[in-house]
């Protein structure tokens, strides 16, 4: 949070939630075996794992970096998706351009 308030911005808290709002996926694909077939099946995400996946994402996209501390890439990557860029952000799209693909395997989400 010191590293986020000495680049200039007075609420660092305020930036860390941001930017774990911004990176929430509300649709994911999981693989169901229906009739020999396995489908991507597109399923909207609970709010519990939004924020698990989320963290999840922000951490490993962060750990990827090399040559800087741990601290420095963690700001980096938090500044970066709180004004929507950044590698967790485009980890977020693909997840969704998947689900938005599978859309036509949605009614299989029933079984």
């Amino acid at each position: 949070m010191d590293l986020i308030a000495e680049k200039g911005n007075k609420e660092p808290v305020k930036i860390f939630e941001k930017a774990l709002d911004t990176i929430k996926p509300t649709l994911e694909v999981k693989a169901k075996r229906i009739g020999g077939a396995v489908y991507q099946i597109p399923m909207e995400v609970k709010a519990a794992r939004q924020m698990t996946l989320s963290i999840r994402w922000l951490l490993e996209v962060t750990r990827t970096k090399r040559n800087a501390p741990m601290a420095k890439k963690l700001a980096d990557e938090l500044m970066l998706a709180a004004n929507g860029e950044g590698s967790a952000i485009k980890k977020r799209d693909d997840v969704m351009k998947m689900a938005q693909a599978n859309k036509a395997f949605a009614h299989y989400a029933k079984y």
